[in-house]
Parts: C-alpha cells; sequence; structure tokens
C-alpha cells in the first residue's frame, strides 16, 4: 500500500492512464471493469484490431485474426495497436479524463505509450501462477481453455512477436490475484482509491 502512496502524491494534478497488463487468466478483465467502476475511461487496445474486421467485412475467426494482425504489424510495426489507439487516448486526456488501457500487449505498445505520455502513463500488472489461471481458465463460461492450450498460449505471448513479458516486467505496481474474488478487488479499490 505504500507503493501506491509514493506514486500518488506525483499523479494527483494530471489526468492519468493506467494499462492493466498480466498473462491470461490474472484477472486483466476484472481489473480494467473495476477501474471504470472507478471513473476511468476504457480504452481497449483489441477494439483497434477489431475495427479493422469491420473495415474488411471479415468475420472473426482465428486464422482471419491471424493475418489481420500480421498485415496490420507489417505496415506499422508491433506497436500498431498503440499508434492507432492514440487519438482516443489523446482526446480522453485533452478533456482531462482518466483512462485505463485494456488489452496493452507487445513491448512496442508499451514504448510507445511511455515515448508518449511520459510519467503520465502508468502500468499494473496482475499476477497469478499457472496452475491457478489454467484451473480457472479451463472453467470459465467464455471461450474456455485446457491446460495444455493455456500453456501454449502462455508461450506464444511471452516470445515475440507478442513480447507480452516486458510491459509485465516494467510495471508501476503489481496486485498478486491470488485468493477470493472479494480480496483481489479489495486490492484493486485501495489502489484506485489512492490514486484519486
Amino acid at each position: 500500500m505504500r507503493e501506491y502512496k509514493k506514486y500518488a502524491i506525483l499523479w494527483r494534478m494530471q489526468s492519468r492512464i493506467i494499462a492493466v497488463v498480466g498473462l491470461t487468466g490474472s484477472g486483466k478483465t476484472e481489473t480494467t471493469e473495476a477501474f471504470v467502476a472507478a471513473g476511468f475511461f476504457r480504452v481497449g487496445f483489441n477494439d483497434v484490431f477489431y475495427e479493422e474486421f469491420g473495415k474488411r467485412n471479415l468475420e472473426v475467426t482465428e486464422p482471419n485474426e491471424r493475418i489481420v494482425r500480421e498485415e496490420m504489424r507489417k505496415e506499422l510495426g508491433n506497436g500498431v495497436m498503440a499508434l492507432k489507439a492514440l487519438p482516443k487516448v489523446e482526446a480522453l486526456i485533452g478533456e482531462g479524463k482518466n483512462v485505463v488501457i485494456e488489452s496493452l500487449y507487445s513491448w512496442s505498445e508499451y514504448k510507445v505509450m511511455k515515448e508518449r505520455f511520459g510519467d503520465q502513463f502508468r502500468v499494473l500488472a496482475i499476477y497469478a501462477p499457472p496452475t491457478l489461471r489454467y484451473r480457472r481458465l479451463s472453467a470459465r463460461a467464455i471461450r474456455p481453455l485446457i491446460p495444455e492450450m493455456a500453456s501454449s498460449r502462455d508461450y506464444a505471448e511471452i516470445e515475440a512477436p507478442v513480447e507480452k513479458a516486458g510491459p509485465i516486467a516494467m510495471a508501476d505496481w503489481t496486485i498478486q490475484n491470488l485468493g477470493s474474488r472479494e480480496d483481489f478487488l479489495k486490492e484493486i479499490k485501495i489502489l484506485t482509491n489512492t490514486l484519486f
């Protein structure tokens, strides 16, 4: 809790941008929802990706996702989602709003945001060990994953081209999601209350 307060004093006078990062099943979506409930405005980097499907009139399938993602990265590099989301983030910040970013994945996206916003941009990592995440993922109602698939996804996301480990390693805060949902949400509330 002391770590939260250290940053809060410097941060209270400006709009804030927080990216929620972590591996699949760690609790990123619940964390983002908690920030929205606390008054932050959500910007999803994945929204940029899915908007591209609409422009191309494509069905959202895994093969199409791979094609679109590769084409977008080839055109603008691995930071493409951040680059395309910048106008939305800048507009909200210009209105004095606080922003929570969902689906910031790559080290390249992190660098785009850090270079543009400096200390106004912070990262919150959500951590849960693989065995716990895999158990949660196999039990979830939407897009459940068996442990072998979840493990394979971890490897793919940590290695290039996704580079998901970089933003997690550089996080300003880390919350461990090891216990009950109530305990986890309580910890997030401590952070959001400290930032306001």
